[in-house]
């Protein structure tokens, strides 16, 4: 195994060097008062029975939509997993061609954010409960399959070869040899799609799609900061909830780690597993009927407003060079951002047991609040533009990235981390050259992937001045600019799919292991 230097997974956190230095350029300083409000009101959220009663309806609304979006992704992913899978094909028809060319085709849905598709389909068919719901399907489903077909494709096909040789028909002899092993890497990537369902439903709403984000909203403009912090802790409640839910279903079923390079079998629960799954049907019925969700809806078209004639001439005109950049830097900073600071944060606070855990505060409220909220608080003291959407993005994936970390730190390492310090070794630096060694490659691996997401998540700070493709695609929605549109959509796909690209490249690059005990594909596929 070729080591990564411990090292490594600190030096995106430069970025903060730069950063301090220019922030006095875009303070304005006119609003520390409101941000000391906001504080403030985290210690006195209002206990109003009706702003709770409102909360509680919202919240109730968003997990709604979520679950079913996730529910819907889950479907979508899996059929389509198996449709661009190259051994099922190969298996079945002799050629992997096919499944090139789905999986070529999937990649459009992936590259266009949730939110895109959102306010798209708001357009279309306007304000239905169905929305959200499909708006989280379509790209989560696509991102699904996309995981499927790559674990499908990473499995150990001996057994299967065995089974065609002894005569078993393909499909018998795939669903034999593949599917218990594909079962628990399957449910446990999709408990982190649900956490990811819960987080987009909440940024759907902050758009005018129904639910908390809504709520949140209205109260951060209205500046009623502790109602908004009832909504805030309750969110975070849920949030924290479903974490330990899935950490111990996780546990339980002995799924393999977020952070890990190893493939488990599927082990005696494989039926408390299906059973969980069928147990959810009527759950899924339910809330389908209580938020009202018909998908017929969605064939009900509005009238949309004249489009006008194509003036592509005029599309050309648009600063795309300065759109696009402004579009990378906001990416780069962001993750670099994310990725570097939380090692260091986690080295920073190892001695001190009250560091740690002010620490998890943090990141937890990072993973909670929906970016876009973050950056028009960040207006309250900075100027619109690129660094003040990189800040809003790099705190909500710092959130992500840093439980990521500490989960697997507190899982993996331990042996070499206690023998550095028996040696004498200080703390941090134990932690650093003992738990940090074994797990930089896959950290830094997950990073890539998160850079790639905030690529596609630029697009939500738009709204709040960030300059970039996500403004400009807002404003183009907002005056029905569909030539513009339509551009913008295509160019937002196409950086997308590149970042993807070079993403994959970088974590198989970052997962060879020259001797064999790990397989790039095998392992990235987990961490999407």
């Amino acid at each position: 195994m070729r080591p990564a230097a411990p090292l490594w997974v600190l030096l995106p956190a430069l970025i903060v060097l730069p950063l301090l230095a220019l922030l006095p350029g875009i303070s304005h300083g006119g609003g520390w008062e409101l941000v000391g409000q906001f504080s403030a009101a985290a210690l006195r959220p209002s206990l109003d029975p009706i702003v709770l009663g409102s909360v509680l309806g919202g919240l109730a609304v968003t997990a709604g939509m979520a679950l079913l979006g996730w529910a819907g992704s889950l479907v979508l992913g899996l059929v389509l997993g198996i449709a661009s899978s190259r051994v099922v094909w190969r298996t079945c028809y002799g050629s992997a061609a096919p499944a090139s060319w789905i999986r070529r085709l999937l990649a459009i849905p992936r590259s266009i954010h949730e939110l895109l598709w959102g306010l798209l389909l708001l357009q279309v068919v306007g304000l239905q409960p169905v929305v959200a719901v499909v708006a989280i399907a379509i790209p989560f489903g696509a991102l699904v399959a996309r995981v499927v077909s790559d674990l499908l494709d990473a499995l150990p096909t001996a057994s299967l070869e065995a089974l065609r040789c002894g005569g078993s028909p393909a499909p018998t002899a795939l669903f034999t040899a593949l599917g218990p092993p594909l079962l628990p890497q399957v449910i446990s990537y999709s408990g982190y799609r649900l956490e990811c369902a819960l987080r987009s439903a909440t940024l759907l709403g902050v758009f005018g799609l129904g639910g908390l984000g809504t709520e949140l909203r209205l109260t951060l403009q209205s500046l009623a900061f502790n109602e908004l912090w009832s909504g805030l802790w309750a969110l975070l409640a849920v949030m924290l909830l479903l974490e330990a839910l899935m950490g111990w279903l996780r546990r339980r079923w002995a799924m393999p780690a977020r952070l890990g390079l190893s493939q488990r079998g599927v082990g005696s629960q494989g039926q408390e597993m299906v059973a969980v799954a069928m147990a959810m049907l009527p759950v899924l019925l339910l809330v389908a009927w209580r938020l009202e969700v018909q998908p017929a809806t969605l064939l009900q078209w509005q009238g949309l407003p004249p489009l006008g004639a194509a003036d592509w001439g005029a599309v050309a005109t648009l600063p795309w060079p300065s759109l696009i950049g402004n579009t990378l830097l906001l990416t780069l900073v962001a993750a670099a951002l994310a990725v570097g600071l939380a090692p260091l944060l986690l080295l920073f606070a190892t001695p001190w047991p009250a560091a740690g855990a002010l620490v998890r505060g943090l990141w937890a409220l990072g993973r909670l609040w929906p970016p876009p909220l973050t950056a028009l608080l960040l207006l309250f003291v900075l100027q619109p533009g690129v660094l003040t959407g990189a800040l809003a993005l790099g705190f909500h994936n710092l959130g992500i990235l840093g439980r990521l970390l500490l989960e697997a730190a507190e899982t993996s390492g331990g042996n070499k981390e206690q023998a550095l310090l028996a040696a004498g070794v200080a703390p941090r630096l134990a932690l650093l050259y003992g738990r940090f060694s074994g797990l930089a490659r896959p950290y830094l691996a997950y990073g890539a992937y998160r850079a790639d997401v905030i690529l596609r998540e630029s697009v939500v700070v738009g709204l709040v001045g960030a300059t970039g493709l996500g403004s400009q695609l807002l404003e183009a929605l907002s005056s029905f600019a569909g030539d513009q549109l339509l551009a913008l959509v295509l160019a937002y796909a196409l950086l997308t799919l590149l970042g993807e690209d070079l993403s994959d490249r970088a974590r198989q690059w970052l997962l060879e292991t020259p001797h064999g005990d790990g397989h790039p594909q095998e392992a990235g596929g987990t961490w999407r």
